[in-house]
């Protein structure tokens, strides 16, 4: 189970395809969420830049893990995606890709979210827009 520091807490991911691929949450709280990912060469496409598929495993997580938060001592939370939007805006290589989730709308059942994915935090290189649903 990967762990990531921030604000003086540790989050748990708890997704091993995540982890697999060396996703890290950096920022956490109710309706919000910052993830990292190291670049790697088998993130890249044949013309050598970010894979779209790399960029829609983070928007997918982004916004899913906006509307996830819970305190510690809390159970957590889990939900899975009804659709997710991806729009790739620029191209690029780099180090790292930050993914910012925000929750737009939340109901008791179905939460509404969007993220954004950076390139070394200064490149916008894609954004989404998702509904998500809850779990039992």
């Amino acid at each position: 189970m990967a762990m990531a520091a921030g604000k003086g807490e540790a989050y748990s991911l708890d997704n091993p395809a995540l982890e697999s691929i060396g996703v890290s949450i950096t920022h956490w709280r109710d309706d919000y969420v910052e993830l990292e990912l190291p670049l790697a060469p088998n993130m890249l496409n044949r013309s050598r830049v970010v894979h779209g598929g790399t960029l829609c495993t983070l928007l997918d997580a982004a916004t899913g893990y906006a509307g996830l938060y819970s305190a510690p001592g809390e159970s957590p939370r889990h939900a899975v995606t009804l659709s997710l939007t991806s729009n790739f805006l620029s191209n690029g290589t780099g180090k790292l890709l930050t993914a910012k989730g925000m929750v737009d709308r939340r109901g008791r059942s179905i939460f509404f979210s969007r993220a954004e994915v950076w390139l070394d935090g200064e490149l916008l290189v894609a954004t989404g827009v998702a509904t998500m649903k809850y779990l039992k």
